[in-house]
């Protein structure tokens, strides 16, 4: 074994140990599944192997780590969002559901009563049992879904970059975003209580 694959070897090894957890856990945090989440640090150790020599210095290397791993997430919901296409959820079709309900027959706004939840939302995020439900709530968004709405609020990503994320369209995007929104509020006042 030459010295040059030795030397990747320990720093892979060095990088494995000190950034495995930080990886995993924003892994995790990204695709709320365990088995996919350790697949893609996997995928991400494996990646910087093989592009270590490629590796210059000029970043840190958990920062080049975590570009790596993004993109990784970016690849495994591209695949998601293809072999999905066509196939929509009971839970998509809640949120047209919720969507088409706004409007009464003259296609006008309905009158709808602000839920009682809503008058302390100040305080809503300091109570760790509202964000346990909460965040229950944005796990059972489609994946599709999930994204764009963590995507666009959790990680402050403009629409642009997200529409190519999930190959869509603009108005596709702001429809699944305002779906979304629709399907979180449900989600909230009925398992918050």
């Amino acid at each position: 074994m030459s010295a040059s694959v030795e030397n990747s070897k320990l720093t892979l090894e060095n990088w494995v140990n000190q950034f495995s957890d930080e990886l995993y856990s924003w892994a995790l945090y990204k695709t709320s599944s365990k088995e996919t989440a350790e697949d893609l640090v996997q995928e991400t150790f494996l990646a910087a192997f093989n592009k270590i020599q490629s590796f210059q210095g000029k970043s840190q290397p958990k920062t080049w780590l975590f570009a790596i791993l993004n993109n990784k997430v970016v690849d495994y919901y591209r695949l998601s969002a293809r072999t999905t296409k066509n196939n929509f959820s009971l839970t998509e079709e809640s949120g047209y559901e919720l969507s088409d309900g706004l409007f009464n027959t003259t296609e006008n706004w309905v009158e709808n009563k602000l839920n009682s939840i809503w008058e302390q939302e100040g305080e809503l995020f300091d109570n760790a049992d509202f964000n346990m439900i909460f965040q229950y709530c944005i796990d059972d968004l489609p994946k599709k879904w999930k994204l764009a709405i963590t995507s666009k609020y959790l990680t402050d990503n403009k629409a642009d970059i997200i529409c190519k994320e999930l190959e869509i369209t603009s108005s596709n995007y702001w429809q699944i975003i305002h779906r979304s929104k629709l399907l979180l509020k449900k989600c909230l006042e009925t398992k918050w209580k």
